[in-house]
C-alpha cells in the first residue's frame, strides 16, 4: 500500500518542521520558516470536555479572527463526557500531522495534559497564566496546550493561548532536553509494540 498524496505532505512538512526546530526557527505561528509557498492558516485542533465548553465556543471565532484555523473535535453540548477521550483526539491530529498544534480544554486543564501526553510525539503542557505558556513553547517545544475553563476567564485564556501559539521554539540548549524526553518515550514504545 502505497502513501496518498496528503500523507506525503504531512511526512514531507513534519520532517521540516524538526529540521527547523534542530535549528531553534520553528514555531507554532509560522513552524515552516520562511517558505512563504507553504504559507496559510496555521491549523489548530481545539477540543474540551462538558466543563470547557464554553470557553472552547467563545475561543474559535476568536482564532479564526487571528487567522487561525481551528478544527472543532468537540464536545458540542453541556452534557457530562470524559475529557481522555478529547485530548486524545486533539493529540492525535498533532501526532498524524493533521494539525499544527492543539488546545484541549477541561475543569482544570491537568487531566486533559495527562491524558494528550500519552500520546507519541506529543509534548502537552497545561499553562495558567503568560510565564508558563512562554516557557512551555520556548523551552519545552510544547505542541498541545491544554487549559483550565474553571481557573482562568476569557481574557486570561487568550492571553494565555496568543503568547503560547507567538512564542517560537527556543532550541539550543533546550534541543538537548526535549531530545531526553523523546528518548524516554521511545525507550517505552520499543518495549510496547
Amino acid at each position: 500500500m502505497t502513501p496518498d498524496e496528503g500523507e506525503i505532505r504531512a511526512l514531507v512538512r513534519r520532517i521540516l518542521l524538526d529540521v527547523l526546530a534542530e535549528e531553534g526557527k520553528a514555531d507554532i505561528a509560522s513552524p515552516r520558516g520562511q517558505d512563504a509557498s507553504m504559507a496559510g492558516p496555521r491549523v489548530i485542533a481545539i477540543a474540551a470536555d462538558h466543563g470547557g465548553y464554553e470557553l472552547k465556543q467563545q475561543l474559535i471565532p476568536w482564532l479564526q479572527s487571528l487567522g487561525y484555523a481551528p478544527i472543532d473535535l468537540g464536545t458540542h453540548s453541556h452534557e457530562s463526557v470524559d475529557y481522555p477521550d478529547f485530548a486524545f483526539s486533539a493529540a492525535s491530529m498533532v501526532m498524524q500531522g493533521k494539525a499544527d498544534a492543539a488546545i484541549v480544554i477541561d475543569g482544570a486543564g491537568i487531566g486533559s495534559a495527562m491524558a494528550a501526553n500519552k500520546t507519541p510525539g506529543v509534548r502537552a503542557s497545561m499553562c495558567y497564566d503568560v510565564a508558563t505558556a512562554r516557557n512551555a513553547r520556548e523551552h519545552n517545544h510544547a505542541n498541545v496546550l491544554t487549559l483550565g475553563a474553571s481557573m482562568i476567564d476569557l481574557e486570561q485564556a487568550k492571553a494565555i493561548v496568543k503568547t503560547w501559539l507567538k512564542t517560537p521554539w527556543g532550541g539550543g540548549r533546550h534541543a538537548r532536553r526535549v531530545a531526553k524526553i523523546t528518548a524516554i518515550e521511545q525507550r517505552f514504545s520499543k518495549r510496547n509494540p
